[in-house]
């Protein structure tokens, strides 16, 4: 925690033991202090007191629970910290007047932490979810709601254009969104990537992915690619078990130690030694941007 925060070391001890004690109070242990501290070095340089009684009362109408509210916190510590007049009361109530419930609000809180600093909502957002044609009463409605509420204009403009290069209509492209919302947090890029794929190599239809959006999601570099080279491999190699058809849609969804077993494993030792020696080299085959990411993190909260 000094490492992380050496201004602590010369922080004042009353005040400190103050905060600690706040937080105790809730309910948070040390171990959850601790990876506070961590990710948010300056969090008990903050002012976590102020309207702290009338905080912590409207966040467990909010939240219920004391329980879920201290995981609330853990995922994001600025709760105790957000101007609470001008940022989490007026932003709560935007998601409540737009139908959510105290159970909706809990769980996108949970799902999307920075969801309270980066609302906002115009006459053109509300247009992109009415285009959902999703009710308040839909499952979906609330997450279609929470991601359109914390996303760029210009960004959700540019996200359903590259859907409309394709080939879609506006009506497929908001229809997809009221059954799968995440697409809308998928980069240009790999929807870019993963969509020429499908039609370039795969020879499948664009509309494919309006009921198997799953396409989108699926890595491409390990396990769209590898998968689907496969099934050429053992179509090369005359094999009596095939991966095409309906039994494609399948093999792509499994997980990795089913889909060996089902396809890979399952045959002789010296066949599913080649196999699986061809599938590894095709699944080493990566763009060096992703090598490249993975040297480069950076400690902290991922939002």
């Amino acid at each position: 925690m000094f490492t992380r925060r050496p201004a602590l070391r010369n922080a004042d001890l009353d005040q400190l033991q103050f905060k600690l004690n706040i937080l105790s109070g809730l309910g948070i242990s040390a171990s959850e202090l601790v990876k506070i501290i961590n990710c948010r070095p300056r969090f008990l340089s903050y002012r976590i007191n102020h309207c702290f009684d009338e905080r912590l009362e409207y966040f467990m109408r909010l939240f219920e629970s004391r329980e879920v509210l201290v995981k609330a916190i853990v995922k994001n510590p600025s709760l105790l910290t957000y101007d609470f007049h001008d940022k989490v009361k007026p932003a709560i109530a935007l998601y409540q007047g737009m139908g959510l419930s105290t159970s909706d609000l809990t769980q996108i809180l949970l799902s999307r932490p920075t969801l309270i600093p980066r609302t906002s909502f115009n006459d053109e957002k509300m247009e992109y979810i009415r285009k959902t044609r999703l009710s308040n009463h839909s499952t979906m409605y609330k997450y279609v709601v929470a991601i359109i509420g914390i996303s760029r204009l210009e960004t959700i403009h540019q996200k359903v254009t590259n859907l409309e290069k394709f080939g879609f209509s506006e009506d497929e492209i908001f229809g997809l969104l009221a059954r799968s919302p995440l697409v809308l947090t998928l980069s240009i890029d790999k929807v870019q990537r993963n969509m020429t794929f499908i039609i370039g190599k795969m020879k499948l239809p664009a509309p494919v992915i309006l009921e198997n959006p799953f396409f989108l999601y699926t890595n491409l570099e390990a396990v769209l690619k590898p998968r689907v080279f496969l099934a050429e491999k053992m179509q090369e190699m005359g094999l009596d078990l095939q991966i095409k058809g309906p039994m494609m849609l399948t093999a792509l969804r499994m997980t990795e130690k089913r889909f060996l077993k089902a396809f890979v494993n399952c045959h002789p030792k010296d066949v599913a030694d080649e196999l699986m020696e061809f599938y590894v080299n095709a699944k080493g085959v990566k763009r060096l941007a992703e090598d490249y990411s993975k040297k480069n993190f950076h400690q902290g909260f991922p939002f």
